[in-house]
Order: structure tokens, then sequence, then C-alpha cells
């Protein structure tokens, strides 16, 4: 009867054992880090998202688009910010004062500036100086991490007034970017990131600037200070420093 008893009470425990350590695991993979940004960093910092979750058996959720259309929900939850350019986190502290943790503030990789044109490259554009020939029709991103791109390429080599002249088009975001670019076929030009050409191969070909003429501009993150997974939020930041990470960063066009 003893024996019973002990063998019962062996039983209890382990199932208790077992069901403790289910909860654990269960606990564990609903934990959800939730990251948001411009669109731009889009594609690597999704990937690194889906590297980081799998390692560590956390879900990281990058939610990337203009700032209005996530603002108020990343004010609720947000546990990182990241942009897609050094000025644009700056101003996102100056808009939104307390939210991103200055303190936390990390600088990641440089992307190029390049030129985006339409497949088959028809107006035949080799570089900044073939922008200011008649008959080209620019668009050009005034926001995005792309306020003064074009001006800061084309003001070394004096071709501000030419390339100005030729800009067709002016909107705010990248998103209202792809939107005309597919829909006014007229538009030959965008000067912007060699990073978008990764994400829009079926409707684009990319002009690469020799290295003296490229404009690069950085990819600043930062901890949110209403996280409550600061931990793991730094975890991945430095993940994302990582050689691994890095190099997932390059195939989407970083340098």
């Amino acid at each position: 009867m003893a024996t019973n008893r002990s063998i019962v009470v062996l039983m209890g425990i382990l199932m208790c054992l077992i069901f403790l350590g289910a909860s654990h695991i269960a606990l564990a993979q609903e934990k959800t880090l939730k990251a948001y940004g411009p669109g731009g960093p889009l594609g690597p910092m999704k990937e690194c998202a889906e590297i980081f979750s799998k390692e560590n058996n956390v879900k990281v959720e990058v939610v990337a688009g203009p700032t209005p259309k996530w603002i108020e929900q990343a004010k609720q939850d947000a546990d990182i910010i990241f942009g897609g350019a050094e000025y644009m986190l700056t101003e996102f502290v100056q808009k939104y004062p307390g939210l991103a943790d200055e303190k936390t503030r990390t600088s990641l990789y440089i992307r190029p500036a390049g030129i985006l044109v339409r497949k088959g490259n028809p107006k035949k554009i080799r570089n900044l100086a073939d922008l200011t020939k008649d008959g080209v029709k620019i668009i050009d991103v005034n926001g995005a991490g792309q306020v003064g791109l074009w001006e800061d390429m084309a003001g070394a080599k004096g071709l501000i007034p030419g390339i100005q002249k030729n800009i067709t088009l002016s909107v705010t975001t990248s998103a209202e970017a792809i939107e005309k670019w597919k829909s006014m076929p007229e538009l030959n030009a965008w000067i912007t990131y060699e990073s978008w050409y990764y994400r829009l191969k079926d409707i684009t070909d990319l002009v690469r600037l020799p290295a003296k003429e490229r404009t690069y501009r950085g990819t600043p993150i930062a901890i949110t200070t209403i996280t409550k997974n600061k931990e793991l939020a730094n975890q991945f930041i430095e993940f994302l420093k990582t050689e691994k990470a890095h190099k997932v960063f390059q195939k989407w066009g970083w340098k």
C-alpha cells in the first residue's frame, strides 16, 4: 500500500513538472517583441527578425510604413523604433518626445543612393548628368529619409538646376512614390536608395553610381521607454549588430 501511494505521489509530482514545463515553453513562445519604423528597412529587418525569432523561441513582429499608419498602436505596445536615416529618428524623437529612449540609440548600417529606372532603361540613363537631359521625367521623395538626397548628390557636380527642372512629381513617402511609379509610366527615374531596387525588381532597374558619387544614410534604432521587454529588445539589437545580421542587410542593398 505504501509503495502504491508513493508511486501515485511521484506520478502526481511528475505530471505537475510536465505541466509547469509546458506552461513555461508556451509563455516563451507567446512573448512578442514589436518593432516599428519606415518601409525602407523592412526587408532586412523582417528577415533578421525571423532569424532571431527562430533562434530564441520568441516572436519579433516588424511593422513598417509611413509613421501615421502605425504611431497610435506604437504608443501602446512598441518595444523598438527604427529609422530609414539618422535624421528620421531624430525627427521622431522631436515629434513624439518620451517614446524612444535616446540613451539606447544605436546606429546600424549605411545604405547608398542610386537611380531607379524603368525595366530595360529605355532613356539610357547611366549617371546623374543623364537626368538633366530633355525629356527625362523624375519623381522625387521629399521625405522618408530622402529629404535633400538628390540635392546632396547633384550639388558637387553642379547638376542641381538641370535635375530640378526635370522633377515632374514630388511626394512625401516611398509608398506614394511606388504607387505613382506604377500608375504613371511616363516617369523615367527616381533618385533613391539602392535598397528599394531589391523590393521592386519587377518594375525597376538599378543604375549604380561610382563610389565617389554615392551618398549614404544610416539606419538608427532605439528601445522605447514603454517596453516591458527591455532585455529582449536589447538582445535583438545586439543581434542586429552581428556579422550574420550584417550579411542580411548587405543582401538587401546596405553596405
